[in-house]
């Protein structure tokens, strides 16, 4: 199945009701990157929100997603972004 990237930030809360798998992680990042561009955020201002201490992650853990979400970030085209998980690589 091929989740659409959320568009905003309700929608990527939806995604809590999916089972977690590989595509609805997908989707969220990618969700949480294009809601993150349209705000005007920087990859810098994402990667210190997700290195911001919390009680889900530990810090190693923290450390691989923002370096997950880097590679994302400069892999999803700023402009048009695809709609479904099955475009990103």
């Amino acid at each position: 199945m091929n989740y659409p990237i959320p568009a905003n930030s309700q929608e990527i809360v939806a995604l809590r009701q999916e089972p977690v798998d590989e595509e609805v992680v997908v989707a969220a990042i990618a969700g949480v990157i294009q809601l993150a561009r349209s705000q005007g955020k920087s990859l810098e201002d994402l990667t210190a929100e997700v290195l911001a201490e919390d009680s889900l992650l530990d810090s190693s853990q923290r450390r691989w997603l923002s370096e997950l979400v880097a590679q994302a970030w400069t892999s999803l085209p700023v402009m048009g972004i695809c709609h479904h998980t099955q475009f990103i690589s």
